[in-house]
């Protein structure tokens, strides 16, 4: 049996698995609840899921339907709720536009006052505030990108529970007092980061090419800032940026939970209240086209680090669906995609090869990433190019398209299949102002996408010859590729080294 079809079907033997875990444990809670028929048979009930299974006949389970509610509150946030009474507890999500590309002349500037935000409030330092959540079983967490910041809180829907983590909550991202100790560590820890980051070749590769694929969009420079930025920004700075990004107009409210309408109006009415007033940020302006071409940086190991990109999409393009599928054919599918194929399983030159599209506010990335031995890079880059040539020109074959639609369709579930993953999902509809039937849409669209569509939709947007590639490694000698073979003669080293 080859590997390939052992992981197919060892896929398959797990999911089928994991399936009928989910069954059994849905008939069990609904058997606790009240009203609800009990089983006596429990022989009977087990027979009953099985069929269900067998009912299936390899087509994709369903995916958990969504009843959106959204509404406006009084100072201006858009929020997003969906009702879940499958557990006693919730989850609410806060994304604002104040990531890294709202730093202006400061790089940092976004990451830093989001990670400051617990760290003080009146009356509260640090410790007192992870204390508080944790007495209360609640769950913080925050974190900043290049689009937005996100806080978020996970808590049980008791109101005695609930109540004074929102309360707790709601100081936090309302009224963080910004300690100057704190911030004297919070950097400190940024920058030793950064002298980490000086080891990693993938990130010196990253961060280059964003600096070469963005120029001087706000795109450009690493969310985290650099060595340079970080140290003179003041909590005058954080406190006069968190007052203009993280006010109530520049926020998406996403609540999923154990709710009623009427409690998540009042959540999202308590929470949107203890923000700064203020009005969204403007939007971002379109990054302009980089100038192609290669870029080396030497580093001393035994693999090269290549990344081949060019501008992509932004989250609301009508070429999505397309691209999200052409996309998966070509090298966003893992083993049986065409980069892994010819890359890793017919020459055996990498541990794993990926593509794909990151669509953002604006234009996102488009990226290909692989590490390979040094003296095989350069023959390795030729064919990536050679490999998405041929793929734009040809486009995908009638079974690639079926076997990706397929496959796309039974991990869609998988989008909803928590309130964690449904809190997400409402969240990015929110920021991106995408249709309440967004996720329904999108399925819908790839499934009725043909081989001509897809394949037309992949040249509007790549061009083999408009690639800004980075590489990071080793100035060696070059040797020729391997040809390819079922069975390559020397096998990828077994782990990425970074």
């Amino acid at each position: 049996m080859s590997e390939r079809k052992g992981l197919r079907q060892g896929l398959v033997l797990l999911i089928s698995l994991l399936l009928l875990a989910a069954l059994t444990l849905l008939a069990s809670r609904q058997a606790a609840q009240p009203g609800s028929p009990v089983a006596t048979h429990d022989q009977d009930s087990t027979k009953a899921r099985l069929e269900s299974l067998a009912g299936l006949n390899g087509q994709a389970p369903n995916r958990r339907a969504l009843q959106i509610h959204n509404w406006t509150t009084a100072e201006g946030a858009r929020v997003l709720f969906v009702e879940a009474r499958q557990l006693p507890m919730f989850d609410l999500r806060l994304t604002f536009a104040a990531g890294s590309s709202r730093d202006g002349d400061q790089p940092g500037l976004a990451m830093l006052t989001n990670a400051m935000l617990n760290e003080g409030v009146p009356g509260k330092d640090v410790t007192a505030i992870a204390a508080g959540f944790e007495n209360l079983g609640a769950e913080f967490g925050n974190g900043a990108y290049r689009d937005m910041a996100v806080v978020s809180l996970r808590s049980l829907s008791d109101p005695a529970k609930r109540e004074p983590a929102l309360e707790l909550f709601a100081q936090v991202v309302g009224q963080p007092s910004f300690p100057e100790d704190a911030l004297a560590r919070i950097k400190n820890q940024t920058l030793a980061g950064f002298e980490y980051q000086k080891q990693n070749p993938g990130k010196q590769a990253s961060l280059a090419l964003f600096k070469r694929l963005y120029g001087s969009h706000p795109y450009a420079h690493p969310s985290e800032g650099d060595e340079a930025s970080i140290p003179p920004i003041s909590t005058a700075q954080l406190r006069d940026f968190h007052a203009r990004a993280y006010a109530a107009g520049n926020a998406v409210i996403a609540l999923v939970g154990d709710l009623s309408r009427s409690e998540a109006e009042a959540i999202a009415a308590q929470v949107s209240a203890a923000l700064p007033k203020g009005p969204a940020l403007p939007p971002l302006p379109q990054p302009e086209a980089p100038q192609p071409g290669l870029q080396h940086i030497e580093f001393p190991s035994k693999q090269t680090h290549l990344l081949l990109a060019q501008l992509g999409i932004d989250r609301r393009d009508p070429d999505y669906a397309a691209l999200s599928l052409g996309n998966s054919i070509l090298g966003g599918g893992g083993f049986g995609s065409r980069l892994m194929e010819e890359v890793r399983e017919k020459r055996g030159l990498t541990y794993g090869i990926y593509s794909g599209f990151s669509p953002m506010a604006a234009r996102g990335p488009f990226m290909i990433n692989v590490q390979t031995r040094a003296e095989l890079s350069a023959g390795t880059l030729e064919l990536i190019k050679q490999l998405l040539a041929d793929y734009l020109r040809e486009g995908p074959t009638q079974q690639e398209l079926d076997d990706a639609k397929r496959e796309m369709a039974g991990s869609f579930p998988l989008t909803t299949a928590s309130n964690a993953d449904i809190v997400g999902q409402l969240a990015a509809i929110g920021f991106y102002d995408l249709p309440l039937t967004y996720l329904e849409d999108f399925m819908a669209e790839v499934q009725a996408l043909s081989v001509e569509q897809v394949k037309a939709a992949m040249a509007r947007h790549l061009d083999p010859e408009s690639l800004v590639i980075v590489s990071v490694g080793p100035t060696v000698e070059q040797q020729p590729l391997p040809p390819p073979s079922d069975a390559p003669a020397e096998a990828p080293l077994g782990v990425p080294e970074h």
